[in-house]
C-alpha cells in the first residue's frame, strides 16, 4: 500500500474497477459476433436478449484470456467458479440482468506493480470476474434538431468482460494512472485486451474517497466510464476537491454514482450508488460452474509470452541496461522487439537504447507513428548506430544520417559517403590543422599551459571549423593534450 499524500490536510482513496473486453470473436455466452462498428442490433442474437428456450454456452476463448491474466498477476485461479445473475432495470440491459461472478470469482487475489517517478508502487487485486456487457443507449440531442429520441444498440450486449477490482491502494491521481497505464499494458500485451479505450475495450471506474490521517475510509462515490488517461486524472483531481470542499463546509459525502464531463472538467451525481444487496444476485440456473482443471493452467502457462517485468529484468542482467531504460522500452511488445533486434545487431545496446528512448520516440511522438509502421528499421538503426561506435561518423552526423533514413529511407554507409558525413580519423591530416590553430592561437596556448583548462575550448572550435566538422572530437581532444602536454 502505498504512502498518504495529503491535500489540504487529507488523504485521498482511490481504488479501481476495469472492464476489459476480451479479445474473442464471439460473445460469452453465444456465437454472435464482437466485431466493433457495425450497423445498431445487426450482431444481437436470441442467447444475448434471453429469449424463451434459448440457453447461454461458456465461451472456452474468454476462460482462457481470464487464466492468462491471473497467471501475469500472480493471482489464485479458482479450480471451481460459479456465475450469478445481477439484477437491475436499465433499457440497454435486455435480460432485465447481468451474467456476472459474485461469490467466486475466477480470478482471486494477485497484484500490479509499476514505478512512479522512480519509486516502485503495488496496487492489490481483489478479484477479476467474467461477465457480460450490456447494449448502449444512444441519444439524440433536441437542441440540435434531433428530436430528443433515444434508441438502444444491443450489438455490446453479450460481449465478454473480465472485471479487475483492486483493494483501495492508491494514494494519488497520479499513482492512479500510472497503475491503470500497466494495468492497459499487461492487458495488451499478453493479448487478452486490444486495449483501444476510444471504443470502450478498456474502461475504467474509479471509487474515490478523502479521509482525514489514520480515520475510518470515506464514503466513496464512483467515477464511471473513463476511457482516457488525461480524463481520468482530471476527473479524480476534481472529485478530491469537491469532497474536501463539501465536508469542509459541513456537508456528507452521499455515496453516488458521478459521471465526469471532459468540456466541463466536472464529475456529477448519475445515480444514487448501489450495493450489492440491491442486485439481489443468485445462482444463474442456466449455467453449471465452471471447472478449470490443473492441466488446462499449465497449458495455458506453457504458451503465453515473456511478461513486461520479466523482459525487463532480462534487459538489465543480459544487456546491462539500467532499470529506468529497461522498463522504458518495455512499455509495449513492438518497442521492445524493435530494442532488442538492435541490440543485436549493432553489439552497443546503450546506445540502441538511447537512440530508441530519444530520437526514434521523439519523431513517434510528433508524427504519430507506431513502432510497427516506423519508416527506420531496426536494422538500419543498427547500422547507423555501428558507424557512430566505430567512429565513422560523430553524433551530430549521425542525425542527419537518421533524418533521410527517416525522410527516404536508403543504406547508412550510402547516405554517409553522399552527404560526405564521414569523420576525420586521418591523424596526419588532423594533426597539420591543429599545428595550424595551434600557431594562429598562442595566446590560448599560453593560457592553457598556465593552468586555465577552459582555454582549450577556444582551440577546439576553430580545429573543428578549419575541418568543416569532419574531426572526431575524442581523437582532437587526444591529440591537443598531447601536444599541449
Amino acid at each position: 500500500m502505498s504512502a498518504a499524500k495529503l491535500v489540504h490536510g487529507y488523504e485521498v482513496v482511490i481504488g479501481f474497477e476495469t472492464h476489459t473486453q476480451l479479445s474473442t470473436e464471439s460473445k460469452i455466452f453465444s456465437r454472435a459476433s464482437t466485431a466493433f462498428g457495425a450497423e445498431p442490433n445487426t450482431q444481437a442474437c436470441a442467447v444475448d436478449l434471453a429469449l424463451p428456450g434459448t440457453l447461454p454456452v461458456m465461451n472456452r476463448a474468454a476462460v482462457e484470456c481470464a487464466i492468462q491474466l491471473g497467471l501475469a498477476l500472480g493471482s489464485h485461479i479458482a479450480p471451481r467458479s460459479v456465475f450469478a445473475r445481477k439484477n437491475y432495470f436499465y433499457p440497454d440491459l435486455p435480460k432485465g440482468y447481468q451474467i456476472s461472478q459474485f461469490e467466486i470469482p475466477v480470478v482471486q487475489g494477485g497484484a500490479v506493480s509499476f514505478f512512479l517517478d522512480g519509486e516502485p508502487k503495488t496496487v492489490r487485486l481483489v478479484r477479476a470476474h467474467l461477465e457480460e456487457d450490456a447494449g448502449k443507449s444512444l441519444h439524440e440531442d433536441s437542441s440540435l434538431g434531433g428530436g430528443g429520441q433515444s434508441g438502444i444498440d444491443l450489438n455490446r450486449a453479450g460481449t465478454p468482460l473480465l472485471e479487475i477490482v483492486t483493494e483501495p491502494d492508491m494514494r494519488s491521481s497520479e499513482e492512479a494512472v500510472a497503475y491503470a497505464k500497466e494495468l492497459h499494458k499487461i492487458v495488451t500485451w499478453i493479448g487478452m485486451c486490444d486495449g483501444n479505450m476510444q471504443e470502450g475495450s478498456f474502461r475504467c471506474d474509479a471509487n474515490v474517497s478523502v479521509r482525514k490521517p489514520g480515520a475510518p475510509l470515506g464514503t466513496r462515490r464512483e467515477i464511471k466510464n473513463l476511457n482516457s488517461f488525461k480524463f481520468m486524472q482530471q476527473a479524480i483531481d476534481y472529485e478530491v476537491r469537491w469532497q474536501i470542499e463539501q465536508i469542509e463546509d459541513g456537508h456528507a459525502i452521499q455515496q453516488a454514482t458521478v459521471l465526469f464531463n471532459p468540456d466541463t472538467g466536472e464529475t456529477r451525481a448519475m445515480r444514487t450508488k448501489e450495493d450489492a444487496a440491491d442486485y439481489r444476485y443468485f445462482p444463474d440456473p442456466d449455467l453449471p460452474p465452471l471447472v478449470i482443471a490443473p492441466e488446462w493452467v499449465e497449458r495455458v502457462r506453457s504458451e503465453m509470452t515473456e511478461l513486461p517485468r520479466a523482459m525487463a529484468e532480462r534487459f538489465v542482467r543480459d544487456y546491462g541496461l539500467p532499470e529506468y531504460d529497461a522498463a522504458a522500452l518495455t512499455q509495449s511488445k513492438p518497442m521492445a522487439a524493435y530494442f532488442e533486434e538492435t541490440a543485436k545487431a549493432c553489439g552497443s545496446p546503450k546506445l540502441a537504447s538511447n537512440w530508441i528512448m530519444g530520437e526514434v520516440s521523439r519523431r513517434m511522438n510528433t508524427g504519430e507513428v507506431a513502432f510497427e509502421h516506423l519508416p527506420v528499421s531496426s536494422a538500419q538503426l543498427a547500422a547507423l548506430i555501428s558507424r557512430i561506435a566505430d567512429g565513422t561518423i560523430s553524433n551530430n552526423a549521425a542525425k542527419q544520417v537518421f533524418d533521410a533514413l527517416w525522410a527516404e529511407g536508403g543504406n547508412v554507409d550510402s547516405i554517409i559517403e553522399a552527404k560526405g558525413l564521414k569523420q576525420m580519423n586521418d591523424s596526419g591530416e588532423l594533426e597539420k590543422i591543429i599545428d595550424e590553430v595551434l600557431a594562429a592561437n598562442p595566446k590560448n596556448v599560453e593560457e592553457y599551459k598556465a593552468g586555465n583548462a577552459k582555454a582549450l575550448n577556444g582551440l577546439v572550435g576553430p580545429i573543428m571549423k578549419a575541418s568543416k566538422g569532419k574531426a572526431n572530437p575524442a581523437q582532437v581532444n587526444a591529440l591537443l593534450l598531447k601536444k599541449l602536454g
